[in-house]
């Protein structure tokens, strides 16, 4: 991942913790946001919104099958980051 992504990833846990309703601790890159948050569809829907619009990027919404974790949501914010 680029050096880009990786000065974001502090924020980008912060918003996905935040829209899980979810300690920090809590998250990993690779825990299931459906298996071991209880996030439903909704949610996925909510993480995708509040990236786009605190980091002013772009995301298809083809790419919430990628996003079902913290390193999905990583490697799909990178390249939205890269295309911008």
């Amino acid at each position: 991942m680029t050096s880009i992504i990786e000065s974001r990833k502090p924020e980008i846990r912060r918003i996905v913790c935040e829209t899980l309703e979810i300690d920090p601790e809590q998250l990993t890159e690779t825990s299931s946001f459906r298996d071991d948050h209880d996030a439903d569809s909704l949610r996925a829907i909510e993480i995708v919104a509040a990236l786009e619009e605190e980091l002013g990027i772009k995301i298809d919404q083809s790419e919430l099958v990628r996003m079902v974790d913290l390193a999905g949501v990583y490697a799909v914010v990178s390249e939205a980051l890269d295309g911008q």
